[in-house]
């Protein structure tokens, strides 16, 4: 397997997409990585699964290899570049997987291009309305129902953004270490020499209030989400459906994969006990099995 090896193809957008494969065969699983990470993130999920697939998992736009020569402004943008994507590598037909901001990508694409989609996996995803930031007060504290609803509003937010772009901007990667360990490896680490490499890798981000704009105002419900009104995209989801959510997780909560569960009739929702945003490091058997269990059973 030589997963770490970039591949690179150039969409009809002009976008440059690079991705990650390993396995082979003709039952695909394509993985979407989430936000402040990329393709490299999988790795170890697939050391579990390519013996049964063959896996491709590309850099987003403006993540790890992959160019970012227009602005994004909705997960849809990112649903869009994979149609591109899959269509120039000629791929008609897959498994999808989507953790956390992968996983709002991965339920749009699977609305608007259900033939493509045979099953999807959602792993700690953003919920159906989206992943709200709070205003904060004189003393950094969230504003409850207060909702920051511009990108000029998210830039300046000074506990979730600034600081993240200010560590972008000088390669502060201790700074990462810190909120990482804060928040996702709060319990369990990475390998330390793949940590490093991991955060490396997070300090090539390169739109991050472009996403978190994109994650606030996304809304595939039939309701309004405070800042904008619902698509009703979630009803064309048709595929089976297998959710993933951490007992712990303190960035994506409980609520967000209930509310996915409740609006898909052909969903599992699978609790993962003493495990947090990232299933990857914290329950990485558990996770490998179920996935693997999932689509092989017809």
């Amino acid at each position: 397997m030589n997963f770490d090896q970039l591949q690179k193809v150039t969409l009809k957008n002009g976008e440059t997409y690079s991705y990650r494969e390993a396995g082979s065969g003709d039952d695909i699983l394509i993985l979407l990585h989430g936000n402040m990470t990329s393709s490299k993130h999988w790795d170890v999920l697939v050391d579990k699964l390519y013996s049964d697939f063959k896996i491709i998992a590309p850099d987003l736009r403006g993540f790890g290899g992959s160019s970012y020569n227009m602005e994004i402004s909705s997960l849809k943008d990112f649903s869009e570049d994979l149609k591109e994507f899959v269509d120039a590598l000629n791929i008609k037909s897959f498994y999808l997987g989507g953790w956390s901001t992968g996983g709002g990508v991965a339920m749009q694409f699977s609305a608007d291009y259900k033939e493509y989609v045979k099953k999807l996996i959602l792993v700690e995803s953003v919920g159906i309305q989206g992943y709200p930031i709070l205003k904060k007060n004189e003393l950094g504290q969230p504003i409850q129902g207060s909702l920051l609803k511009t990108k000029e509003e998210i830039a300046a937010d000074p506990v979730q953004v600034a600081p993240v772009l200010q560590a972008l901007k000088t390669k502060n990667k201790e700074f990462y270490r810190m909120v990482w360990n804060a928040s996702i490896y709060t319990h369990n680490k990475p390998e330390p020499s793949k940590y490093e490499e991991y955060l490396e890798d997070m300090l090539t981000q390169r739109n991050l209030v472009d996403v978190d704009y994109a994650l606030a105002t996304f809304n595939i419900s039939n309701n309004f989400n405070g800042i904008t009104e619902g698509s009703g995209a979630v009803n064309s989801i048709s595929c089976p459906v297998l959710i993933f959510q951490g007992d712990r997780d303190y960035v994506v909560p409980r609520y967000m994969g209930e509310g996915i569960k409740e609006k898909l009739p052909q969903s599992e929702l699978v609790i993962l006990n003493d495990c947090g945003h990232s299933p990857l490091v914290d329950c990485l058997e558990t996770l490998s099995e179920k996935i693997k269990d999932f689509l092989n059973n017809n």
